[in-house]
């Protein structure tokens, strides 16, 4: 599991140039003093990339001749520029943008402003030169879901999230700011509890407008060190915030394999590995999580009541 950093912090970028023989919707831009960034959207399935091709996205015989021009795309802008962000080419959110906006898909700047549009920048991450068909193009697809999931929560705590409320309400952003640190500890208690391990936390709270829901792959050594992807931290965080702030019931479950890995393993070399199954469940009526009053199944994982988050320190 690869760990990228919060791509949403870096600036956007604007259109500049030639346009690469492979045309991967992308932006760039070159300001004296600033950062340079370079931003590409990825056509992440073969499906996704038959029906972009009337908008003449790119010119490779399929989707796997696509992803390695791509990456020989994604290999150069590392050389040239100081940051290199990417996110999942999503044909059916680009034609409605499309519809929206009056614009015509085939046109490279409809492309680009599709990229940078603000509320889409949850769906960015870093690339870091990565292998686009392993890991990295699996969590582009997860990133435009956690994306969507964020928007809906920060939409239910009217811009707490996102800073926007902050422009006229401070008040409102220390309460959806105190919000997210309680989230942050209950899901900072429950790995505490686990110990050293290979986790998956699903996640789920009843929101209005459908259920908010997480899910994060989760690695942790006897010293503590917990290995996550900064964008699914993000979201587990920001659905406990939008739980405990607006006082809306849950159910998460904590599941995978406990036990020691060797720290040179685990990191890189042979590892003695013990391991024991290992899942817990707790629930929250909105107000605080706590032991689920029974066992628990969720998307398929059965789970026991978990230990009391109160006590682990």
């Amino acid at each position: 599991m690869s760990h990228s950093g919060r791509a949403r912090r870096n600036s956007d970028c604007t259109a500049g140039g030639p346009r690469p023989t492979v045309r991967a919707p992308h932006q760039r831009r070159r300001v004296e003093g600033a950062e340079q960034a370079f931003v590409i959207g990825i056509l992440t399935s073969a499906a996704d990339f038959a029906r972009a091709r009337a908008w003449g996205l790119s010119n490779a015989a399929d989707h796997e001749h696509y992803l390695a021009e791509t990456a020989e795309l994604l290999a150069d802008a590392l050389e040239r520029f100081d940051t290199v962000r990417a996110r999942m080419f999503h044909p059916q959110d680009f034609a409605e943008f499309c519809v929206l906006h009056g614009l015509d898909p085939a046109e490279p700047l409809a492309r680009d402003r599709y990229l940078v549009n603000p509320p889409l920048q949850t769906q960015l991450l870093a690339y870091q030169g990565e292998e686009l068909a392993g890991d990295f193009v699996p969590r582009l697809v997860r990133a435009r879901e956690n994306g969507l999931t964020l928007c809906h929560a920060d939409l239910l705590l009217d811009g707490g999230l996102s800073g926007a409320a902050g422009e006229v309400d401070e008040e409102h952003t220390r309460w959806v700011r105190a919000a997210r640190q309680r989230g942050a500890e209950v899901f900072r208690r429950m790995l505490v509890g686990a110990g050293a391990g290979v986790y998956e936390l699903r996640l789920r709270v009843d929101a209005p407008g459908g259920r908010l829901t997480a899910a994060a792959r989760v690695l942790q050594w006897e010293d503590g060190v917990v290995r996550i992807n900064d964008e699914d931290l993000e979201l587990v965080c920001a659905v406990l915030c939008a739980g405990l702030a607006l006082e809306l019931p849950g159910v998460a479950v904590l599941h995978g394999s406990q036990g020691s890995v060797a720290a040179g393993g685990a990191r890189g070399g042979a590892a003695d590995e013990h391991f024991l199954p290992a899942s817990w469940a707790w629930s929250s009526g909105g107000q605080d999580w706590a032991p689920a009053a029974g066992p628990v199944r969720l998307d398929g994982v059965a789970a026991q009541p978990g230990y009391s988050l109160g006590t682990v320190c």
